[in-house]
């Protein structure tokens, strides 16, 4: 007798720990979403944590069907430790992981104990998970290898998926004026966009800024944007910058609207990244894309997604940064080169490339079940 084959499920569900508005993982997250949907499944979100903006939109975790008629699929966003996992193993369906990578607990751990404890649980997770699961995606070859080597199979490296056009959409006007207006008195921007936390080294920027400012260029700003994680280290932060009696060149404008983010990278001079940790870093293609040269510092994922495009470090010590800085502000065919560069490593992250990955992914992993 020859093997019936199981017929397509109906239902690709989604589970992710936490889910908030103007949050990397969360918009890909929503994303999957709608591609799941194009693709003829009935698609639901479930979250332990719903955070402002979501209502709605997503479901507890405790709502979560358990068909067990192979109807129904899994797809785990996973960044970070919680009991959603144990509900995906729990579940009788085929699982899916969409791995964003999770941050290393001594990275965090002085200033976000809890964010710490949470870390080290994902990573006992993900060694629980990894017989279970059928199909993975990682954002990065970076990714994909931690997958590997922690026992996971079937591991396929899928972009960040975001919205089209978001960047190409013009700046918000009102703060698009209030940054010109800054620079028009001379200075060059800095510009770091992701989490205000430890692992993304804000603090290191700051250093960096600071000599930049002391050495070569007494006028210059430097923006970090984005979304605080807790207050203790926001607030250390801010006491360092009013330390380095640099309160009126740092701004810290929390998480803002797309048209003010676009703003921001409209009057960037540079993007620089002095991050710990990344799985992939958006924020650097988004840079690239708007034609803002990157400095990086060369850790986790970051070289792999700056590729050529960009100045990558090996070295994050401020004297070193603001010099690496200061050449490519004033080496104008070094600059554009860099800007071309850029342009032409975004491309390989489009919303549309990485679209077509995903959806590549689910139908392989379909057609081998």
């Amino acid at each position: 007798m020859g093997v019936v084959p199981r017929a397509r499920p109906t239902r690709l569900d989604q589970v992710i720990p936490s889910i908030i508005e103007h949050d990397a993982v969360s918009n890909h997250t929503f994303i999957a979403q709608r591609l799941l949907r194009e693709m003829g499944f009935v698609s639901e979100i479930y979250a332990s944590t719903i955070g402002p903006g979501c209502a709605g939109r997503v479901h507890p975790v405790a709502e979560l069907p358990f068909l067990a008629d192979n109807s129904q699929w899994i797809l785990y966003q996973c960044s970070i430790g919680g009991a959603t996992a144990d509900v995906v193993a729990r579940h009788p369906g085929r699982k899916l992981l969409d791995y964003h990578n999770i941050t290393p607990a001594p990275l965090v751990e002085r200033w976000l104990p809890p964010l710490a404890e949470e870390s080290r649980l994902g990573r006992r997770q993900l060694q629980m998970l990894a017989p279970l699961v059928s199909w993975v995606m990682a954002d990065s070859a970076y990714n994909a290898a931690e997958l590997v080597d922690t026992g996971f199979t079937n591991v396929m490296v899928v972009p960040v998926l975001t919205e089209g056009g978001t960047f190409e959409q013009a700046p918000d006007p009102i703060a698009l004026a209030r940054l010109a207006s800054a620079g028009a008195r001379g200075g060059a921007d800095w510009l770091f966009v992701g989490q205000i936390a430890p692992h993304k080294a804000d603090h290191d920027v700051m250093k960096a800024f600071a000599c930049y400012r002391r050495v070569y260029d007494a006028g210059a700003r430097l923006h970090l944007v984005g979304r605080e994680m807790g207050s203790t280290y926001i607030d250390a932060l801010r006491r360092f910058a009013a330390a380095l009696d640099l309160e009126d060149a740092i701004s810290l404008p929390g998480s803002v609207a797309v048209g003010t983010l676009v703003a921001y990278y409209e009057i960037a001079d540079v993007f620089v990244c002095l991050s710990e940790h990344e799985g992939f870093c958006a924020p650097i293609i988004e840079a690239m894309s708007r034609g803002v040269p990157v400095v990086a510092y060369a850790a986790a994922a970051v070289p792999e997604t700056v590729g050529e495009a960009g100045v990558l470090l090996s070295d994050k010590s401020p004297a070193l940064v603001a010099s690496a800085v200061r050449q490519l502000l004033t080496d104008a065919p070094a600059r554009a080169g860099l800007v071309a560069a850029g342009r032409s490593r975004a491309a390989h992250f489009t919303p549309e490339v990485a679209a077509v990955a995903f959806r590549r992914t689910i139908e392989t992993a379909l057609a081998a079940s």
